[in-house]
């Protein structure tokens, strides 16, 4: 495990020359030559990384999935993650692209230092990593060049705020990408809401739900290979409501339909549903349908 808490250390690891900068550096990825015997590398990461590749004919896990940036990926990687690279010979041409690599110490005294974490992507996985036009493509290299010539030039008292400024630039377009991603990559999007509406429909089926609790969201999410963080994001496009939400109107429909075809008490409803204590669900119920459950029986009868 390379432990990456520096530029200076990224730099050393990709076999390039010092950086120029000690808190922000955009690497060219065609001079990246990872100095290591084995193939397998790991970096747990100390730094941001923004990264636009093609032509990478190794592998990338970041995460449960892999990334393939045959389509001119671009990744973001947070400080604290482990990223898992497979280093291949590459026999044709060389790999290209830029790597963004910004210390959280550059931040600080900023308003990005707060802002940033509202990024979500920085905790996709990589299964919904950002893919790019030939148009977004080039305005996001673009945006990176003004980055580094920024840094090129003598750094005086407005270095920080141009960069700062140009970066969250960067992150913004990046944002605005991702949303059309998820409108776009309709199959692929769509495909993970059926797999929800199955783990959910296993789930509320099962006999040991008394036992299991209520399903949550980290769980549900685990289980489709994506964050917490983006499977909000998608059925928030896709549904309106986020992934407790979610959960909680399949609950309300359950609840319905034990209440309306079946004698079981209000007790014994919540507790086939999960919940430890009936009074939580009689608040849930009345939240989402503005009756109480016992008001919703007896308008059956």
């Amino acid at each position: 495990m390379h432990h990456i808490n520096t530029i200076s250390d990224y730099h050393q690891l990709a076999g390039l020359p010092k950086p120029e900068h000690p808190l922000v550096s955009l690497v060219d990825y065609s001079l990246v030559d990872y100095q290591v015997e084995s193939k397998e590398l790991s970096i747990l990461q100390g730094n941001y990384s923004i990264a636009l590749k093609r032509g990478v004919q190794g592998k990338m896990r970041y995460g449960q999935q892999p990334y393939d940036f045959d389509e001119g990926l671009m990744a973001f990687v947070a400080p604290g993650q482990v990223i898992n690279i497979t280093v291949e010979n590459q026999p044709h041409e060389k790999p290209t692209g830029w790597i963004l690599i910004i210390n959280p110490d550059f931040l600080w005294g900023t308003s990005l230092a707060r802002k940033i974490k509202k990024y979500e992507f920085f905790g996709y996985q990589v299964s919904e990593a950002l893919f790019l036009s030939e148009k977004e493509e080039k305005l996001m290299v673009e945006v990176m060049m003004k980055i580094r010539d920024e840094y090129h030039s003598n750094i005086d008292k407005f270095s920080q705020n141009i960069i700062i400024s140009q970066i969250e630039v960067l992150l913004n377009y990046a944002e605005r990408f991702y949303q059309r991603q998820f409108i776009t990559r309709k199959i692929s999007n769509h495909e993970i809401l059926g797999r929800l509406e199955t783990l959910l429909n296993e789930y509320f089926a099962s006999d040991d739900l008394p036992i299991q609790g209520l399903p949550d969201v980290q769980g549900i999410a685990d289980q489709l290979n994506v964050s917490p963080n983006y499977l909000s994001s998608l059925l928030k496009v896709l549904t309106g409501q986020n992934t407790q939400q979610h959960i909680h109107e399949r609950l309300i429909e359950m609840a319905k339909e034990k209440l309306s075809t079946t004698q079981l008490s209000v007790s014994e409803i919540a507790f086939s549903l999960g919940f430890e204590h009936s009074q939580s669900f009689s608040r849930l119920f009345k939240k989402k349908t503005k009756l109480s459950p016992l008001q919703f029986r007896q308008s059956f009868n």
